[in-house]
């Protein structure tokens, strides 16, 4: 069993779930962040109930002070940060046209940055280290773009450069940083999507079907893992073909 303490962003629900289980089942212990902590306190539960340590975390990604605060409430009593996944996303989507600054900025200082701070906050002690793993969830948008959603792509597609400026600052150090594009995955925020655009992107989609969120969860334990030791700077598309 690895004694490695993993952190999942956005964990109470979807991809972030599914990480996280994916996570404790291979023996790591888990640090369960999100907003809301009814969720995440059953999921802890659930967690412990298979035999694995798992931790509560409350943070809000758009805000810097809660980032620092809870990181570093969190290292102070569990010990450091081994693996981060960046997962906490959210869309506020619209035409560019209309776009109100704030629906602008709350979903890059969400997903864009708030994955930076984040990042930060466990950067120094994985460099002390010497071993890290960094996954950044991006989207397939963030690589094709989308209409109606110039924020939440441009968030996605600046996950990508910095998972590859920050592969090259830290690789010396035996840490990797790598970014997961999932595809069109079945979770809350597809839920909401009409019949018939569902059916559009499962027509463009070759294996003709929607990505689970243990798709995304699989990769992510991979990547994480010792036989993805020498991969960093990669993109790893998850998408059933959409994009290639």
């Amino acid at each position: 069993m690895s004694n490695r303490t993993a952190l999942v962003t956005g964990a109470s629900r979807g991809i972030g779930r599914a990480c996280a289980q994916a996570l404790a089942a291979a023996g790591h212990r888990v640090i369960l962040a999100a907003r809301s902590l009814d969720k995440l306190h059953e999921l802890e539960q659930e967690i412990k109930n298979g035999g694995a340590e798992a931790f509560v975390l409350q943070i809000d990604l758009s805000d810097i002070q809660s980032i620092t605060n809870s990181i570093a409430k969190a290292t102070k009593e569990i010990g450091r940060v081994d693996i981060l996944i960046n997962n906490a996303g959210i869309t506020k989507d619209g035409l560019a046209v209309r776009m109100k600054p704030a629906d602008w900025q709350l979903v890059i200082d969400t997903n864009l940055s708030g994955a930076f701070y984040a990042i930060q906050q466990v950067l120094p002690s994985m460099m002390r280290e010497r071993w890290g793993r960094i996954v950044n969830i991006s989207s397939v948008v963030g690589e094709m773009g989308n209409p109606g959603q110039a924020n939440y792509v441009a968030s996605k597609a600046g996950l990508i450069g910095l998972t590859k400026s920050l592969a090259q600052e830290v690789g010396s150090r035996n840490i990797t940083v790598n970014a997961i594009a999932p595809g069109f995955i079945e979770t809350d925020m597809t839920h909401v999507l009409s019949e018939e655009l569902k059916a559009k992107m499962l027509a463009q989609t070759p294996l003709r079907r929607m990505g689970t969120p243990e798709d995304i969860a699989q990769a992510v334990r991979f990547l994480v893992s010792d036989d993805a030791s020498f991969i960093t700077g990669h993109v790893l598309d998850v998408n059933g073909g959409i994009y290639m």
